[in-house]
């Protein structure tokens, strides 16, 4: 299993830290897979479809994982215990109510 150390010391060695980057560039890069994911979805492609552009994995599945590793290298830059949290928040989650807040979707 990847850790967030594990994503965060790629993004490093990489050089995606070499310039510090603001918090809000960062949530920007994360928005900007998820709408990637939404425009293959909008363009017909399946939500389980992995294909390759030449050695380069693509769709739907891929942008949603890209979204996930930058949330990992976030925390990673921060110190956020990200599975701490999600399990914070899951277990909260747990304790509501039924489509809470009359929420449609």
């Amino acid at each position: 299993m990847v850790t967030v150390d594990d994503v965060h010391s790629l993004a490093v060695e990489k050089g995606w830290w070499d310039v510090e980057r603001s918090f809000g560039d960062v949530i920007s890069n994360i928005h900007a897979e998820i709408s990637e994911a939404w425009e293959d979805y909008r363009n017909g492609k399946d939500v389980n479809l992995i294909y390759y552009e030449d050695d380069k994995p693509c769709g739907i599945p891929i942008e949603l994982a890209d979204a996930v590793i930058r949330i990992m290298d976030l925390c990673g830059k921060y110190e956020i215990d990200l599975f701490k949290c999600i399990e914070i928040k899951h277990n909260y989650n747990k304790k509501r109510s039924y489509r809470h807040g009359n929420k449609v979707a």
